[in-house]
């Protein structure tokens, strides 16, 4: 789910790094359980591992609902964004400053109880007009492949054949730059015990209050001590 990375690399040898088991064990399961309206928001995590020549980049991912949080460490900072109801919260947990901005209404819109709001890869390459190319195997587990090019570069995407639809890989190529970022996403788990305000913002943040018109009458561009890592969460596109 790493969105706009721009640097050419090589994918790291997927047997060493796919938890190949839990994803097995969710897909028995979603096959196996009788479909019963859940009791409580349904939770995920993820890790995602973007790799390239100029080296690695971790990001964690967890939600519960339509909440997510996500944490990544760039140029030795700890970026944390949080997508909760109306806002899209971006700080910086080393010097405990960053952003809250107002999300759009579109993006607000595609909230749902039962949807996983992260790890929707193949939803954003088939709206882009992106098609399935084929299966693939992937560290020994087949998976579907889709595909768009466009006059941006190429977008790819590897996303397990059950009905959970996780992304197992992520390739961009930007044409611009010529380079590819390879992202692998790896430990997928659910029904995670999570609470509410694990999806809420540190107490005492020094935080930028924009709503949704001001940040897109700044054009979109960075805002803050922060980068807004996942725009289509704040955009709805």
């Amino acid at each position: 789910m790493i969105r706009s990375s721009r640097a050419a690399g090589l994918a790291l040898p997927l047997a060493s790094v796919l938890a190949l088991v839990p994803l097995a064990a969710l897909a028995q399961k979603d096959a196996k359980t009788p479909r019963t309206a859940p009791t409580s928001a349904p939770t995920w995590y993820a890790l995602a591992l973007a790799h390239s020549e100029i080296g690695l980049n971790v990001a964690y991912f967890w939600s519960k609902g339509a909440k997510m949080r996500a944490e990544t460490v760039v140029a030795g900072h700890k970026i944390v964004s949080i997508v909760n109801g109306d806002t899209y919260y971006a700080y910086d947990a080393t010097t405990r400053a960053g952003v809250a901005i107002g999300r759009a209404p579109e993006a607000i819109a595609k909230d749902a109880p039962g949807r996983r709001p992260f790890g929707r890869e193949v939803e954003v390459i088939v709206g882009q007009g992106g098609e399935k190319v084929g299966e693939e195997a992937i560290g020994g587990r087949l998976c579907e492949r889709y595909r768009v090019t466009d006059g941006a570069g190429r977008r790819e995407v590897w996303v397990t054949r059950d009905e959970l639809r996780l992304p197992v890989r992520l390739e961009i190529y930007t044409r611009i730059s010529g380079k590819t970022i390879y992202t692998d996403f790896v430990n997928w788990a659910a029904e995670l015990d999570i609470d509410d305000g694990f999806f809420e913002p540190e107490p005492e943040l020094r935080l930028e209050r924009l709503s949704f018109q001001e940040f897109a009458d700044r054009g979109f561009t960075p805002v803050g001590p922060v980068p807004i890592l996942y725009m289509d969460m704040l955009t709805g596109r």
